[in-house]
C-alpha cells in the first residue's frame, strides 16, 4: 500500500505532515471528456492547479521521486509526460494503439500502458529513454494494468478477452492467467505480512460486486454481491457494462471499498473477513476511487456529475463535493517534492 504516491503544493504547506519522500499528498484527477487534469489538495479539498493539454486523459501514474506525472492520452494515443516543476507536458511518447489505464513499476523505470482492442496488450515504456520498449500482447486487449503489492507482477485485465494475465515485471513475460465469464474491469490486491500477494478482488462485466481470487491457488474462491436497492431507485445511466467500477483497500489494510454505479454509492467491507460494514451515498456514476496515504479520506470520481466526493473514512460520511472537469474517472494519490504556483 505504500506504493501510493502523492504530490506537493505550496498551499497551506505548514498544515500537512510531510510524507517520507519529503512531499505531501495531492489527488490527481483526470477528466475523460476534457483536456485537462486537476490536482486537489486534501488539506483544503480545493483544486490547487490544473495541467492543460491532456485531451481525453485516461490513466495516471507518478514517478517515485515525484519528478514526473504520466497520463495516457486517448485523443493522440500517446503517453504524456508531465514535468512536475512546471506542470506542463514535456514529452509525448507514441503508443502502439488506443490506450486506457497506466501504472508504474516501483523503481520508476517502466510504465505499463493498457492498449485496447483485438490487437492490444500492454505497452512497456522505458522511462529512461522515453520510448516504447515492447508490447506484450494480451487476448482481447487490456483495460487496466495494475501492479501487485510487491511489484513483482503487473496484472493486465482484459474486457474483450475476459481474462486477467499475470506478467512478470522482470522478465516482462506472461506467467499465468485467470479467466472469468465477463470482462475484467477494476481490481485490487490484499498483501501477506511479507508484502507478497494474498488475494485479488476483481470487478467483472455485469457483476454488481466483485470476485475473490486466491493468489496462491490461482483461482476464484468466492464472490461478494453489493446490496440491492429498488429497481425504481436504481441509476441506469453510464453503466457501460460495469455496475461496479472502482475498488480499493485502505492503505492501513483495515477496510475494502467498492463503488456502485447502480446505487450511486460506495460500500465498505472489513478486512480480511469481508464483512459488510455500511454505505456512503455519493454522486451519480462513481467510477474510480483513491485514498489519502493516512487512510483518513477517500476521493470518489462521479463521472456523470463532474464532481469528486470527499469521504471521511472513519465516519463513513461524505464531507464535501468538488466540482471538477468533464466526466472525471481515473484518479490517483501522489507525492511531489516541489510544486509550482497555483494557476
Amino acid at each position: 500500500m505504500k506504493s501510493l504516491i502523492a504530490v506537493v503544493t505550496l498551499v497551506a504547506l505548514a498544515t500537512l505532515t510531510l510524507a517520507a519522500q519529503g512531499g505531501r499528498p495531492l489527488i490527481v484527477q483526470t477528466n475523460s471528456a476534457g483536456d485537462n487534469v486537476m490536482l486537489i489538495d486534501p488539506a483544503t479539498d480545493r483544486i490547487v492547479t490544473e495541467i492543460p493539454e491532456i485531451e481525453v486523459g485516461h490513466g495516471a501514474a507518478a514517478a517515485p521521486d515525484g519528478s514526473r506525472l504520466y497520463f495516457s492520452n486517448e485523443a493522440l494515443s500517446t503517453l504524456d509526460v508531465v514535468d512536475t516543476r512546471t506542470m506542463r507536458v514535456a514529452k509525448r511518447i507514441p503508443l502502439s494503439g488506443h490506450p486506457n489505464n497506466v501504472s508504474i513499476r516501483k523503481d520508476g523505470k517502466r510504465v505499463y500502458v493498457a492498449i485496447t482492442g483485438p490487437q492490444g496488450g500492454v505497452d512497456v515504456i522505458d522511462t529512461m529513454g522515453d520510448q516504447r520498449a515492447k508490447t506484450i500482447r494480451v487476448l482481447g486487449g487490456v483495460h487496466n494494468p495494475i501492479l501487485t503489492p510487491d511489484g513483482k507482477y503487473v496484472v493486465a485485465g482484459s474486457t474483450g478477452g475476459a481474462v486477467a494475465t499475470v506478467i512478470n515485471t522482470e522478465t516482462e513475460m506472461p506467467e499465468w492467467s485467470i479467466h472469468f465469464e465477463g470482462g475484467v474491469r477494476v481490481f485490487c490486491f490484499e498483501a501477506n505480512p511479507d508484502g507478497s500477494t494474498k488475494r485479488m478482488f476483481a470487478q467483472i462485466t455485469n457483476l454488481h460486486g466483485f470476485a475473490i481470487v486466491d493468489w496462491a491457488q490461482r483461482k476464484e474462491v468466492g464472490r461478494i454481491k453489493l446490496p440491492d436497492i429498488p429497481v425504481a431507485e436504481r441509476n441506469n445511466e453510464g453503466i457501460q457494462g460495469a455496475p461496479a467500477h472502482g475498488i480499493l483497500i485502505t492503505p492501513d489494510g483495515k477496510t475494502l471499498w467498492s463503488t456502485s454505479k447502480f446505487n450511486s454509492a460506495v460500500y465498505v467491507y472489513s478486512m480480511p473477513d469481508l464483512k459488510y460494514i455500511g454505505e456512503v451515498k455519493v454522486g451519480k456514476v462513481p467510477d474510480w476511487i483513491t485514498f489519502t496515504p493516512d487512510s483518513k479520506k477517500l476521493y470518489v470520481a462521479n463521472a456523470h456529475d463532474n464532481t469528486v466526493s470527499v469521504i471521511d473514512v472513519a465516519a463513513r460520511k461524505e464531507i464535501t463535493r468538488i466540482k471538477v472537469g468533464q466526466v472525471p474517472k481515473r484518479n490517483i494519490t501522489a507525492i511531489l517534492p516541489t510544486f509550482p504556483a497555483t494557476n
